[in-house]
């Protein structure tokens, strides 16, 4: 019969989608058939399917670990916050609607039926399904109605692996205070625990992981040392978003930060290439005027994050970098931007209304119903050089700029807009920066060279990387036993 395990967290970012990348990775080269599975996320920065729809960007690397194509039915419900209080809600790959937070607690009863049918489709195919929780397992407040954590577990007779961060400090009390909150029927599905980002000398934390032992009733599973390689690998939440190193790069791309960035895993190849530094513009500050080229990045929503653009005061920046003669390339929702209008009549991102853009591209945006979910390929207008990336995204844009596409598809359609002077582009292709023909062209356009290097071969081998780093510090054997 197929084995299931759960990976459940002390707190958000504690590195769970990390450690269940590396346990898939390790046990498919052990033979063993291994799938991903996390019943809800929250996150917006997400990957299209090869079922087409979308899930979070964490299951998506999981599933590469594990050696199969992503599957809505690795997340069936993935939340993508709009607003602090609220957020889209998308069930096995398709947007349902939207809910508040406190509305939200309401679906849980129904939408257990859901992740329980995508776990059961994932258990027919697999040996071992590995299960992600979400946030902490502390937050007993939520517990009623739960799928997330302890619900999921108590469900499904999964049993858990709870995983503590050394790095921030406290996992000692974060351990066994989780201990403490949850029930006892909660705690009996917990069979031991693991401290992950450990630096220095693990001996001198051997009685750390004796006192939880002692407290919790729970096994000790392993103590794994940071691994600075993870740097590498998409990051899904935006706590992870990174720059590069000060001082780095020939050449500058600015990236102002935006509230509710989207897929901005798109900046990640950026940051392996040494002749680039990429500045994340954070609040409060100017975009530099070195800058060779602003990108604004992908938004859950473009005019929220617009109206937040201009607050910051990034727009007056981004026409001073354009008279110095820089360039300014918009990504999906941050190609939105830079039109004259964006029009929201069904109120898809909120109350219904049309707002003015930048004005930078002659185009006009209109918000419709159907998302757009697919990978595509195709060739760059300019310079005839190839691409393979994906689509997700709600509206149409249109305009005299989009009769000169940024790119020709394989299927005939054309994507995005140039202006007239060339210095403004935008595109709804996401990915383009993961193809190594495309980056190595968008350098050469900003008067750099690229390394050569082989961005999806680097995944892989951080992936392996990853694999043989857990396998050396958690006993996998046992947690293999453990699983039911």
């Amino acid at each position: 019969m197929t084995r299931a395990l759960m990976i459940q967290g002390t707190g958000s970012d504690v590195g769970k989608s990390l450690i269940v990348a590396g346990l898939a990775r390790a046990f498919v080269r052990r033979g063993l058939r291994v799938r991903p599975f996390k019943p809800q996320n929250m996150s917006n920065n997400a990957a299209v399917t090869a079922d087409g729809g979308e899930i979070g960007r964490a299951q998506a690397l999981q599933a590469r670990a594990a050696g199969v194509p992503p599957s809505v039915h690795m997340n069936p419900v993935l939340l993508k916050p709009q607003s602090e209080v609220g957020s889209q809600v998308v069930v096995q790959g398709r947007m349902v609607g939207t809910a508040k937070a406190r509305d939200y607690q309401g679906w849980k009863p129904r939408l257990l039926a859901s992740v329980l049918e995508s776990f059961g489709r994932l258990r027919e195919e697999a040996d071992l399904v590995l299960v992600e929780g979400a946030g902490s397992a502390s937050e007993v407040n939520l517990r009623a109605g739960d799928i997330a954590n302890m619900g999921f577990s108590r469900a499904t007779g999964t049993p858990v692996v709870l995983l503590g961060d050394i790095d921030r400090g406290g996992v000692i009390a974060s351990l066994v205070g989780t201990r403490a909150v949850l029930d006892e029927a909660d705690a009996a599905m917990v069979r031991g625990f693991i401290v992950n980002r450990f630096r220095g000398d693990p001996s001198l934390f051997a009685d750390g992981m004796r006192i939880i032992a002692e407290r919790t009733g729970w096994e000790s599973l392993g103590l794994v040392p940071h691994f600075p390689e993870a740097a590498r690998l998409p990051a899904e939440d935006v706590l992870g978003l990174r720059g590069s190193e000060a001082g780095d790069g020939a050449r500058t791309v600015a990236v102002p930060v935006l509230p509710r960035i989207a897929n901005f895993d798109d900046l990640d190849p950026l940051r392996t290439e040494p002749g680039l530094r990429v500045v994340l513009v954070r609040p409060g500050e100017a975009i530099p005027g070195d800058a060779d080229l602003v990108l604004l990045p992908g938004s859950k929503t473009t005019i929220e994050d617009l109206a937040y653009l201009r607050e910051q005061g990034w727009d007056i920046d981004i026409r001073a970098h354009l008279r110095r003669g820089g360039r300014v390339l918009g990504l999906c929702g941050g190609y939105q931007m830079l039109g004259r209008t964006i029009s929201d009549p069904h109120g898809i991102e909120g109350e219904a209304r049309s707002v003015t853009g930048l004005g930078l591209l002659d185009v006009e945006t209109v918000m419709t119903p159907l998302k757009r979910l697919e990978a595509v390929t195709g060739r760059s207008v300019a310079d005839d050089v190839p691409f393979a990336g994906y689509e997700m995204h709600i509206g149409e844009t249109v305009g005299p700029d989009a009769a000169r596409p940024l790119l020709r598809l394989a299927e005939g359609r054309v994507d995005g807009a140039v202006s007239a002077d060339g210095q403004v582009m935008g595109t709804y292709v996401h990915g383009l920066f993961a193809d190594d023909r495309q980056r190595a062209a968008w350098l050469a356009r900003l008067g750099a060279a690229s390394a050569g290097t082989d961005y999806e071969a680097g995944i892989e081998a951080t992936l392996d990387a990853l694999a043989r780093h857990i396998e050396a510090h958690v006993d996998c054997d046992r947690l293999l036993g453990l699983a039911r």
